[in-house]
């Protein structure tokens, strides 16, 4: 690991000046994906700002139709809430797949959003539950917030407080995990949102991070059912491959994913 300088900050306030002043600062929410990229020396951050301990950053309440989750609530949190249980049984069953326990009770929803890995889970619910991002700036539709692998509309200085999810009629998850990792191959978010529009959002596949399955939401509109995804496949040419599994064999993956999320919603 290369030096850096570590900072506490015990406010968004205090977090948003540490970061103008640093050179080339990154946050640490979690850690469980930065921490092990510095290890590597594949990551060379000037300064840490820590916004791990603001209180500002965490809590999950229900307002109107939506859930507000602080961006640093961790994912064993979201997985037992007994209201998300209730009413999003997808996105609780989609926190308790994340990695392992260790991972669980420290990284948080703020950080896996913010880092857009292409084989996370939480994108997946974003995009599918058509969720927002609230930052200490503005607020971001999901459709509009993953911009590529590992990328996001983010601005440098820009820090992730809240996502905003709507409550849908029905949703569930579904995700092939690689072995060792437990990072989905491919991984599919089923809903149908409050107004009944199917939502289908599939990651740990995409070549460019994740993405809504459009033919599959078309199918489900006339007929929700595993049957109506059976028959559709994704375009092999746009998904990754890799020496686990061929862009063509995570192709046969979403379809899969799909029909038993269907199945599960």
């Amino acid at each position: 690991m290369y030096e850096t300088h570590y900072h506490r900050a015990g406010s968004l306030a205090d977090a948003a000046g540490l970061l103008a002043q640093s050179d080339d600062p990154k946050i640490l929410a979690g850690g469980q994906t930065l921490i092990p990229t510095m290890k590597q020396r594949l990551a060379a951050p000037s300064d840490l700002v820590d916004i791990s301990r603001i209180e500002e950053l965490r809590g999950i309440e229900k307002v109107g139709n939506a859930y507000v989750i602080g961006a640093g609530v961790r994912h064993a949190e979201v997985a037992t809430n007994p209201s998300i249980k209730g009413d999003i049984p997808g996105l609780a069953a989609l926190a308790g797949m994340i990695g392992d326990p260790h991972v669980r009770h420290s990284g948080t929803i703020g950080g896996s959003v913010a880092n857009n890995d292409p084989a996370a889970d939480y994108p997946a619910a974003l995009l599918g539950l058509d969720a927002t991002v609230i930052t200490t700036k503005r607020e971001i539709a999901a459709g509009d917030f993953f911009t590529g692998m590992f990328e996001t509309a983010l601005d440098d200085d820009e820090i992730i407080t809240h996502v905003r999810i709507p409550v849908p009629q029905t949703s569930a998850y579904c995700k092939f995990p690689n072995p060792a990792s437990r990072y989905a191959m491919a991984g599919v978010f089923v809903a149908k949102t409050a107004d009944g529009s199917p939502r289908v959002a599939v990651t740990g596949a995409g070549a460019d991070g994740v993405f809504r399955a459009t033919a599959m939401e078309q199918a489900l509109a006339s007929n929700w059912s595993p049957d109506a995804v059976a028959g559709i496949t994704v375009d092999a040419s746009g998904l990754l491959g890799d020496i686990h599994g061929s862009a063509e064999y995570r192709s046969n993956l979403v379809t899969v994913m799909a029909k038993r999320a269907v199945a599960a919603a």
